[in-house]
């Protein structure tokens, strides 16, 4: 009978090492949810046997990296349940329904037992435990159905390396506990099992390049002074490379597809790592240099506004990143002040919503949302298209961008965001230091790891892109209620998106702009308020509006303080120099 049993045992281990490799790590997948599953419950228990704060505190970071070990394949299948499990701490809009859409998950809690735990708490904390194991039951329910594909795992093990990167260093999953690296670590732990099923080579170079880079995030776990900067460039971008010629090895393919960040990006530092069409939605508003061309034409001539006097060029300078220097912009008599600060049009394409408040969704509708406003052209489609179709210069261009089409609208539209799309040129120091192209000083590398760390700026500006973008996919761009003053100090009346949606947690709030070249783009906010970036560090240092003592209930911002030193907020603005275009 013994005899028996070890044969049944050599054929069921036999049996799995013949499965397909995704299916076993759907397997593993699966094992993983239980597994968080169980480790919630433990959470449960703790709070309601009324544990110590630390033993209670202990429970939920173990949980929470529970999380991390399913999160590659969590977020990449099933992003809806898991902004549930995991998303941020803050109410969200849902525009269909009218209605705002309280927060839960993980963050959730982290808030109700960081810094201190409140037992008078305990009800409500336990009532968010219940939603979030509701939420992991389903999460299990519906992956117990999916199938997974080669493809679209290494994707998914791609994606998660881009979001260790962009938001699992960074705090924005933890940003109280600040427990970021050993949630790194569960991460990149995760990466190693499902991708250790495609390689049976004890000396595989990329199994142990994860290896060693989780032993590196092991023993380099404090959040403060953790280096971020040596992390990326040692570790985590030959990580990314490894996967992808990996994948190429495998003949496993590429998606061919459009992306804000490509389908064959290898880092998210690589010159062409972003698509500007990925962002435009429509294979009509495909870029070419055509396009590009015309667009260049329109935008410096002032044929577009209602009097031939102001063309886009009039308020967007080049030598200026495309802004003009004020405060705000000058209405189109010259008589008045606009009341928002002309924003950058360089990078700008790598956006989901334009506009301080977000009103549009598309580069070409901002084109027609300024061309047609009183204050600032005061021009009109229908018109610019008589004019254009008389002039000849035009006739031969407009006939290169789209041949065999009569001039109209659209492609005045889009051959001017098609210029805008094209003044993307992401060749600054930061990108070239990352791409081990050129060296940072001491100070700049100390100011990145603050940016990304301690100072929490790349928690809303993310990296690379340093926009409110979300990573890893893309594709949605947020905006964050920071409490700007006016010049008088008192809060800003500008009400923001909540002109548009009247959420009451949109009051005052505004996107989040890119920060590439920042230092050509002064002064700075939706208002032009702070003349220099020194002022804007002291703002953010000092917690936003509630910290200057202003009423902002709906603050997305955290309000504590910073407490950054005057060497590290030199330091700071040392990084963000490098910033600029080269």
């Amino acid at each position: 009978m013994r005899k028996y049993f070890f044969l049944l045992l050599s054929l069921v281990f036999i049996s799995c090492d013949t499965k397909p490799k995704h299916a076993q790590v759907k397997q593993l997948f699966q094992d993983n949810v239980k597994q968080l599953i169980a480790n919630t419950k433990l959470l449960h228990d703790a709070v309601v046997t009324q544990k110590s704060e630390a033993i209670i505190q202990t429970q939920f970071n173990t949980a929470h990296q529970s999380y991390k070990n399913i999160e590659a394949l969590s977020e990449y299948y099933f992003p809806e349940v898991s902004k549930s499990i995991n998303g941020p701490a803050l109410a969200e809009f849902e525009e269909n329904d009218n209605k705002i859409i309280d927060p839960q998950g993980f963050q959730v809690i982290e808030e109700m037992l960081y810094p201190k735990y409140d037992l008078t708490t305990q009800k409500e904390l336990l009532q968010q435990i219940a939603i979030l194991s509701g939420n992991l039951i389903r999460l299990e329910k519906i992956a117990s159905t999916n199938e997974l594909t080669d493809a679209h795992l290494f994707d998914a093990l791609r994606l998660e390396m881009f979001r260790i990167i962009t938001m699992g260093i960074t705090g924005f999953d933890s940003p109280i506990a600040q427990q970021s690296i050993p949630e790194a670590t569960a991460s990149l732990q995760s990466i190693a099992n499902y991708y250790q099923t495609y390689t049976q080579d004890t000396n595989d170079e990329t199994a142990l390049l994860i290896e060693k880079t989780i032993a590196y995030t092991q023993s380099h776990s404090n959040y403060i002074t953790f280096d971020r900067a040596t992390f990326i460039k040692k570790y985590a971008n030959p990580i990314c490379k490894a996967l992808y010629q990996k994948q190429l090895e495998l003949k496993i393919p590429l998606f061919d597809e459009i992306r804000g960040l490509k389908t064959t990006t290898v880092t998210l530092f690589d010159k062409e790592a972003f698509d500007p069409d990925g962002f435009s939605g429509f294979p009509d508003y495909e870029t070419t240099p055509e396009k590009i061309a015309l667009g260049k034409m329109l935008f410096n001539d002032p044929i577009l506004s209602g009097d031939n006097t102001r063309s886009c060029a009039s308020c967007h300078y080049e030598n200026k990143a495309f802004t003009d220097g004020l405060e705000t912009a000058t209405t189109m008599d010259g008589k008045s002040t606009l009341t928002r600060n002309t924003p950058t049009l360089k990078n700008i394409a790598f956006q989901r919503n334009y506009f301080s408040d977000s009103r549009v969704s598309y580069l070409e509708d901002q084109a027609v949302a300024v061309i047609t406003n009183d204050d600032e052209m005061h021009g009109d489609l229908d018109d610019a298209v008589l004019a254009i179709t008389k002039n000849k210069k035009y006739s031969k261009a407009f006939s290169k961008a789209f041949p065999n089409k009569n001039i109209n609208a659209f492609g005045i539209k889009n051959a001017l965001a098609s210029y805008i799309r094209s003044l993307s040129n992401y060749n600054s120091k930061f990108d070239r230091y990352m791409r081990n192209e050129t060296p940072f000083t001491a100070q700049e590398k100390q100011g990145f790891n603050l940016f990304a760390g301690k100072a929490k700026c790349a928690s809303c500006h993310f990296i690379p892109l340093t926009n409110g973008t979300v990573p890893p996919k893309f594709d949605k761009s947020e905006s964050e209620v920071l409490g700007v003053p006016n010049t008088s100090g008192k809060l800003d009346s500008d009400l923001g998106k909540y002109n548009l949606t009247q959420a009451i947690i949109h009051r005052n709030s505004f996107k989040t702009p890119t920060l590439r070249n920042i230092v050509q783009t002064a002064p700075y906010m939706h208002n032009g308020v702070f003349k220099t970036l020194e002022e804007v560090v002291d703002f953010y240092n000092k917690g936003g509006g509630i910290g200057l003592g202003l009423a902002v209930p709906n603050q997305t911002l955290p309000s504590d303080e910073l407490n950054l030193t005057e060497t590290e907020k030199k330091a700071l603005i040392a990084f963000m120099k490098t910033l600029n275009d080269i």
